[in-house]
């Protein structure tokens, strides 16, 4: 038995009874580029069109509105409040300018056609249903349910999300695995609402136990 900052991780023998297996979206399976392109070009150069100011006034304007916000509150993901907010018209044109740049980890198709086989196969997402529709557009047929904490539950991930979409989909919280990079939202928070969980660390950089790309999951599921 491992312990990573306080949380035990559990060994591959103890997951010999998970049913699901629960994806993260953005940073776990879908690259960060569509996002990034959303909220870091395309609504800052919408603003500036609309205001007069030059681009860098108007990200950092952009950048301060979003801050004022913060991460921890629903408004964050909802891409219509922004366009609202900002006064920048319909966001239809803004998402349909930034698909492509959707991508998918390397290791992405292979992982989920390979578990797919053995697991019931669902996504847990703070991403709300707009973007994710999108996505998850070329990977949507290995996931049996696609969550949204914040389109289908009006919260960030808590432990009464992951307890939910357990009960959703017919298992105990002890046989269904979350993974993600998020250390709060994905590992810590599942851990506590009883859920097995593997932190994504894409970088390499932890010090304590984690995965750094989706062909490690195999390890783990003996």
């Amino acid at each position: 038995m491992d312990f990573c900052r306080g949380y035990v991780i559990v060994s591959p023998f103890l997951m010999k009874e998970v049913e699901v297996i629960s994806f993260d979206a953005e940073g776990t399976l879908v690259t960060p580029e569509f996002s990034e392109a959303i909220w870091h070009e395309t609504i800052p150069a919408i603003y500036a069109h609309r205001t007069g100011l030059d681009i860098v006034r108007a990200r950092e304007t952009v950048f301060e509105e979003y801050a004022s916000v913060g991460e921890q509150r629903l408004e964050w993901y909802d891409i219509n409040y922004w366009f609202s907010r900002l006064d920048l018209g319909s966001a239809e044109r803004a998402i349909d300018q930034c698909l492509p740049r959707i991508g998918y980890y390397p290791e992405v198709m292979q992982v989920l056609s390979s578990l797919g086989e053995r697991y019931r196969l669902i996504v847990a997402s703070c991403t709300p249903h707009e973007f994710l529709r999108f996505l998850l557009a070329d990977t949507e047929h290995h996931f049996v349910r696609v969550f949204s904490s914040v389109s289908d539950y009006r919260q960030l991930k808590s432990p009464a999300f992951y307890r939910s979409i357990c009960k959703e989909m017919g298992v105990t919280p002890d046989r269904a695995l979350h993974v993600g990079d998020n250390w709060q939202l994905d590992f810590v928070t599942s851990r506590e609402a009883g859920l097995h969980a593997l932190y994504l660390d894409r970088s390499g950089r932890t010090d304590h136990q984690s995965i750094t790309d989706l062909t490690e999951l195999e390890r783990h599921l003996i």
